[in-house]
């Protein structure tokens, strides 16, 4: 199994440079890093997993420069949205940003993708929330594109070009792997449909001095996602496709938790941390090592 850490980094927590730092020294597999552009002061869009939006939201970094900065000053590390808000994204440009960022990462990009929730901030984009799905399928098409085509050209309903020229082409071919992220009910087959991997989420964040974060029991949550991964292989193998990898995100850090998931089927897990200095968050990475280790 493979392990990642991510963090919302900000203008005050540690600096994704360290935080990458920390986590190629420790021999975690990637580092991911989430998007908002900005969190409209109306709040009318409730967070989906409940009470108050918490401040890193509004304070986070560009994932891409943030990406970019760890790129430069690791050599093994990968570096991954989790998730990148594609519909809130031009196309043809964002096609540059990730081949641009894997071709000086040496091929150590991935590309987490999700439509949103945030309804005020994707209508600031200029785009309904209602088709929202749609123009991200449209959008990753037409990014493979790109990507895979000397003179590139796509024609949807939400995107349409004629053929163009656009270097450099990603290192990973025939593109960087794309995880899609969510839980709904349609997602399986949205991942069939243009993903290369699943991106399933465990709600909540763990508080590391309760007793449940120590606890080896099951969750709730392990029962669905077993039965969900189990849905999706099925599926694929019904379409065609090999077995489809699954990245979960936000893992519980415990041993137990972590025997569980690979035994669904789960291939990455990725440790959701705080947005918080380097005092806080190195004994919390160093626990998660440990605990990765031990298994």
């Amino acid at each position: 199994m493979l392990f990642g850490l991510q963090m919302f980094p900000t203008d005050y927590s540690m600096s994704p440079v360290d935080f990458g730092a920390a986590a190629e020294a420790r021999g975690f597999e990637s580092v991911f890093f989430p998007e908002h552009t900005h969190i409209p002061v109306s709040r009318d869009t409730p967070w989906p997993t409940g009470g108050e939006l918490p401040r890193e939201f509004a304070h986070a970094l560009e994932p891409f420069v943030a990406m970019t900065a760890v790129a430069a000053t690791t050599s093994r590390v990968r570096v991954g949205t989790a998730v990148c808000l594609v519909a809130q994204r031009d196309p043809i440009l964002l096609a540059k940003q990730i081949a641009s960022l894997d071709l000086v990462s040496g091929g150590r990009f991935l590309f987490g993708v999700g439509a949103g929730w945030n309804a005020e901030e994707i209508r600031n984009h200029g785009t309904d929330p209602a088709t929202r799905w749609r123009l991200m399928q449209e959008r990753i098409e037409a990014m493979t594109a790109v990507w895979t085509q000397d003179e590139a050209s796509y024609h949807g309903r939400m995107v349409d070009f004629d053929p163009l020229w656009s270097w450099p082409k990603p290192v990973q071919r025939p593109r960087p792997p794309v995880l899609v992220g969510g839980g709904g009910p349609r997602v399986l087959d949205r991942v069939l449909a243009y993903g290369d991997e699943w991106m399933p989420f465990r709600d909540g964040s763990d508080d590391w001095d309760s007793a449940a974060f120590r606890s080896a029991e099951p969750e709730d949550f392990d029962a669905e996602l077993a039965r969900r991964i189990d849905e999706l292989q099925t599926l694929a193998e019904e379409r065609g496709r090999g077995r489809v990898p699954v990245t979960l995100f936000n893992a519980k850090p415990h041993p137990a938790a972590i025997e569980r998931y690979a035994a669904m089927g789960v291939h990455r897990c990725i440790f959701w941390l705080p947005s918080e200095k380097a005092d806080v968050l190195m004994p919390r990475i160093d626990q998660i090592s440990e605990g990765c280790a031990s298994r």
